[in-house]
């Protein structure tokens, strides 16, 4: 296969950057990280909503320690590709995280605003730590420092679909990561 091949989706053009085969390797092996990880500390996994949903699903099918789930609703896009500063969040957690061992999982860590907007507010309730998992990692796009400890893939300063990530609330569904390519 091709993966520089352009596609259509819609009124989009893409490259494929990461295949679903590809995809599935790399979610296994950071199930197998974190459960060596976090042996003995049953993790609370708080899944960053929309776009952690699939990535999510797949990778506590590769966790093989007890572990809880929450999660948040956040976000620092409004329509089209530029993230902005203002960061939206919605909901949290039901369970006590006083002491517990958490683990925000994302889809994409870009600017890194989004992420550290989450911290902040999970430290208010003092867990004994807090890493970030995330499926695609872009630290060219930095605006803010934050240490994302699982990466599964860098996604350079491209933006990207599928696999649960957007554009404008579209293509989550896509099997694959694609990058989005201008006409």
């Amino acid at each position: 296969m091709n993966l520089s091949k352009e596609r259509t989706t819609g009124k989009h053009k893409f490259e494929l950057l990461y295949p679903q085969d590809i995809l599935d390797k790399r979610i296994k092996e950071l199930g197998h990280e974190i459960s060596e990880d976090y042996a003995d500390k049953e993790p609370v996994l708080i899944g960053v909503l929309k776009g952690c949903v699939v990535f999510l699903a797949d990778l506590i099918r590769n966790i093989s320690v007890p572990i809880e789930m929450e999660f948040i609703l956040a976000s620092s896009y409004t329509e089209g590709h530029e993230s902005n500063n203002n960061v939206a969040t919605a909901g949290g957690s039901e369970i006590p995280l006083t002491g517990r061992h958490l683990l925000i999982v994302e889809g994409v860590v870009d600017s890194g605003q989004t992420i550290a907007a989450i911290i902040k507010n999970l430290k208010k309730q003092n867990p004994a730590s807090i890493e970030i998992v995330s499926l695609l990692d872009k630290p060219s796009c930095r605006t803010v420092d934050v240490d994302v400890k699982y990466v599964g893939f860098d996604a350079g300063d491209n933006f990207v679909i599928g696999f649960g990530l957007d554009e404008s609330q579209r293509y989550r569904n896509l099997p694959f990561i694609g990058k989005v390519v201008n006409n």
